[in-house]
């Protein structure tokens, strides 16, 4: 019975053993781990807010127009409710329904306009994700890092590569703007 009591003991300690010698074997290697804040990159890249620019100005005349329609809607209501007493029935809801007709107008391109906004400014944010994602993955194979993450709850600021990834990315945007020429 004590010779089966210490092979049960012999055999549980074995994986401890395993257990113990492991982190000395891991020790030698080294895990090297970097950190992208994805909002600081597209905040702070020049490829980032040359895309915003150019969205502004593609958008700029339809967002004037919309705004000039809903000045111009706002006005002719308020004169509307002014005028109402004064106005047949007739007259009255004539321009009611014209009021209505103009808003449902309003309403219909202003969410046109919002979608096609929404549309550009993911396929503008998917290209440079894309560049970005690229230079992330340069920066970690030159320096040798094992794992890059985009997301954390906490993040020692020394593994924040951020930085770096930004002055690749804005001169890998420097170095290829005069051969793309946009």
């Amino acid at each position: 019975m004590t010779h089966l009591i210490r092979a049960a003991a012999g055999a549980l300690l074995i994986p401890v053993f395993a257990l113990v010698a492991a982190p000395a074997a891991q020790a030698q290697e080294t895990f090297r781990i970097g950190f992208v804040n994805p909002d600081r990159v597209l905040r702070e890249a020049q490829p980032a807010k040359a895309a915003q620019a150019k969205l502004e100005a593609e958008f700029l005349k339809r967002e004037k127009d919309l705004t000039t329609q809903g000045e111009s809607l706002k006005t002719a209501s308020e004169r509307f409710e002014r005028e109402a007493p004064t106005l047949s029935e007739s007259q009255r809801t004539s321009r009611q329904r014209a009021l209505v007709d103009q808003d449902r107008d309003f309403q219909r391109r202003r969410r046109e306009f919002q979608e096609d906004l929404n549309a550009r400014k993911n396929e503008e944010l998917q290209q440079v994700y894309e560049r970005a994602n690229r230079v992330v993955k340069q920066v970690a194979e030159a320096e040798k890092y094992d794992a890059i993450l985009q997301e954390a709850i906490y993040i020692n600021p020394k593994h924040d590569i951020t930085d770096k990834v930004i002055k690749a990315l804005n001169a890998s945007s420097t170095s290829s703007a005069p051969a793309g020429g946009k």
